[in-house]
């Protein structure tokens, strides 16, 4: 669970997943787990995490740029333009995860997003109100106590499909609650677990 970066001075202690590929432990130093609350943020981990369904992370993280160029930036109102003929676009570019549900689910979502903002105040209103506006830190001592889902990201799921999001099933959810900070599930021997919970 150690391992050394040419920037470090010392070895640090990570959560294990992030161990193997430079790639991954980047991902996990930097944002992984740090409160976000910005609408583009937010909606852009959504696509990611509902794009992952079925693959890894590391997958995802590779495709990441091309990602960020196909979709505009992840800007909701030009995602929520794409008609048929760019989902046809998206399903053609290798660099995707060509899965048209998928990808409909994204620009379906890109709507959503943008109805949440008369409707619930935001994306980020929204979702922070599964955990009360701060983010949940459970002090994990071990990667195993980890959960894939929990009563909050099933509440929370349920409620982004009332509101017409796809591709947003209580796994999904959990892992975008950890990647955006809901919850602060660094577990305790790791580097970040204190940075992060510092805010």
């Amino acid at each position: 669970m150690v391992n050394r970066r040419p920037d470090d001075e010392a070895p640090r202690a990570r959560c294990p997943w992030a161990e193997g590929d430079e790639l991954l432990r980047v991902y996990h130093d930097v944002e992984w787990g740090v409160p976000l609350r910005d609408e583009r943020g937010l909606f852009e981990l959504l696509v990611l995490e509902g794009s992952q369904a079925g693959l890894s992370w590391l997958t995802i993280l590779r495709k990441r740029d091309a990602y960020r160029e196909a979709f505009g930036g992840f800007d909701p109102e030009r995602v929520s333009r794409f008609g048929s003929s760019d989902v046809d676009r998206l399903v053609r570019n290798p660099d995707l995860v060509r899965h048209r549900g998928k990808l409909e689910a994204a620009v379906g979502n890109a709507r959503a997003t943008l109805r949440l903002r008369d409707s619930d105040g935001g994306l980020a209103s929204l979702v922070w109100s599964f955990v009360d506006g701060a983010p949940i830190d459970h002090g994990w001592r071990d990667s195993a106590q980890v959960p894939s889902s929990t009563p909050r990201s099933a509440a929370l799921a349920g409620a982004l499909r009332q509101r017409g999001f796809a591709f947003v099933g209580p796994t999904t959810c959990y892992s975008f609650m950890q990647a955006a900070g809901l919850v602060n599930d660094h577990v305790a021997g790791c580097f970040r677990h204190a940075e992060v919970g510092r805010g």
